[in-house]
């Protein structure tokens, strides 16, 4: 290959600059985006369109109320969810749990221990 450029590489395809500034526009690029203005088809409103959003807007900044009131197992919950008392929480229920499974653990032991009784008592009664 050789050792020289090609000057006509260098050089810009079109020297016209296709893409002007938007400030230095021609009465043809004016008359061209008025005409695609007229061309856009804008659909019509329903009818109360900016009431009901604004309906809406007032709406949804409003304060939600509350019928029935805050009962005792929503203040319960709001306070028991609260960062600060999340680990108590989930430690006493971790706690409670056990408790419970260790109770019902001693429960199952002491009727499995009456059965075998009964069954060396008395090992035909349990046919």
């Amino acid at each position: 290959m050789g050792g020289g450029q090609n000057p006509a590489a260098l050089e810009p395809m079109n020297k016209e600059n296709i893409n002007p500034d938007p400030g230095s526009a021609g009465a043809s690029d004016v008359r061209l985006g008025a005409l695609l203005r007229e061309s856009r088809v804008s659909p019509a409103l329903p009818p109360r369109f900016r009431e009901g959003v604004w309906r809406r807007i007032e709406e949804a900044a409003s304060p939600v109320k509350v019928t029935g009131g805050i009962t005792w197992l929503d203040a319960l919950a709001a306070l028991v969810l609260r960062p600060r008392f999340a680990l108590a929480t989930a430690t006493v229920l971790i706690v409670a749990g056990a408790l419970w499974g260790v109770r019902d653990g001693s429960q199952m032991a002491h009727q499995d221990a009456q059965a075998r009784y009964l069954a060396v008592v008395a090992p035909n009664s349990l046919r």
